[in-house]
């Protein structure tokens, strides 16, 4: 039986490998899977070769002290392929780790496929001459990137942005307040801090004491991340105000629909807030010296996806040392009281949205179908 080898990083590569899986086995009931993923990978029959909450880093810092496991799960992670022979070698983000195994692989190996474009068009363009090779076919999700690629002569196709097949405009908001007792007129705030360690221990604080800055009744929600689990619980403990713990997508989807505005890292979070219609707050804190070298290298403008796809600030960013809890607090204040602001970003919602649909079916049935077409 043919065999598809997959490697997710992080929860919202896990997400997408789980699609993935579930569009080829529709239509390809005799593939088989291997390789490294998550949770949601597992449930679709992965076994996977590690932990993959071990690949779930971000930052210089926070990087240098797991180097030396970081590269003995590379090497046997490209042992494992080396025995196994898969037929397609699917990476799936994660550039740090998974563009290095498809160069230990090789033109040798198997066919290989590409899943979340590398973010070279937002910094460090330099690194574009090392790809040629790397990699058979690239599936973008965003649709300014198959252009980008084009310009450096490498392969690359949009296959249209997972998050419109994530069901997230679908929340029940009355079932949500039904199910944890909130009155219709308590306002509910989203609290997304991220799926990694690193971005949970320094996030968490910070909007902690934005909420205590809010001079009114709020219901903080904070929907788990399966990697992050464990400290988030641990870390929101002692909130003043205990925030409402939610682990399942669907309810999730229902806080959404219940929430007034949310606070979020930059990321695929913003996109699914944006199919929710849930005005947001985009804030991001790493290491201080993570971030010096982020700004000597970092070309784009903005950190979140909506406002990097229409070009234009519909989204507050408030980074690093802007986004301190006094001024977090102004523009959540802000969205809870100015309609004309709520108006102005889910106007712009529509629009972003818009510009990332696939060409045809959905993101998955574009994806799978680049990956069988590389099988057959």
């Amino acid at each position: 039986m043919p065999l598809i080898y997959l490697i997710a990083g992080e929860q919202s590569g896990d997400i997408l490998g789980s699609r993935l899986m579930q569009a080829i086995r529709a239509r390809r009931a005799d593939v088989t899977f291997a390789g490294v993923g998550g949770a949601a990978m597992q449930t679709q029959g992965l076994r996977s070769l590690f932990e993959m909450r071990e690949l779930s880093l971000m930052g210089l810092v926070e990087v240098l002290p797991r180097l030396r496991r970081i590269r003995s799960l590379l090497r046997q992670t490209v042992a494992d392929i080396r025995t196994r022979r898969p037929d397609v070698l699917v990476t799936i983000d994660s550039p740090g780790f998974t563009l290095r195994v498809l160069k230990a692989t090789g033109a040798q190996g198997p066919r290989r496929i590409h899943y979340v474009a590398p973010q070279v068009w937002a910094w460090r363009e330099g690194r574009v001459k090392h790809y040629p090779g790397l990699w058979d076919d690239l599936l973008c999700l965003l649709p300014f990137e198959v252009p980008f690629f084009a310009r450096h002569h490498l392969p690359a196709r949009f296959v249209g942005h997972p998050v419109l097949e994530s069901g997230a405009e679908a929340g029940d908001a009355a079932r949500f307040r039904r199910r944890h007792a909130i009155g219709d007129q308590a306002r509910v705030v989203t609290i997304m801090p991220g799926s990694r360690q690193s971005e949970v221990s320094r996030l968490l604080p910070v909007l902690e004491a934005t909420l205590a800055r809010i001079d009114e009744p709020l219901v903080p929600v904070l929907p788990l991340a399966g990697p992050v689990e464990d400290i988030v619980r641990r870390k929101t403990g002692q909130w003043p105000i205990p925030p409402i713990l939610i682990s399942d997508s669907a309810e999730k989807f229902d806080a959404f629909a219940a929430s007034a505005a949310a606070l979020t890292k930059s990321g695929t979070s913003t996109l699914e807030l944006a199919m929710a219609g849930v005005p947001m707050l985009v804030t991001y804190q790493v290491n201080p010296i993570s971030a010096w070298v982020g700004r000597r290298v970092i070309k784009v403008k903005y950190a979140s996806i909506v406002n990097l796809v229409l070009d234009r600030p519909v989204v507050p960013e408030l980074l690093q040392e802007h986004g301190k809890p006094e001024q977090l607090a102004v523009e959540l204040r802000r969205l809870l009281h100015d309609p004309a602001a709520v108006a102005a970003q889910r106007a712009g919602f529509a629009e972003a949205l818009a510009l990332l649909r696939p060409p045809m079916g959905t993101p998955s049935d574009c994806a799978a179908a680049a990956v069988l077409e590389m099988l057959g």
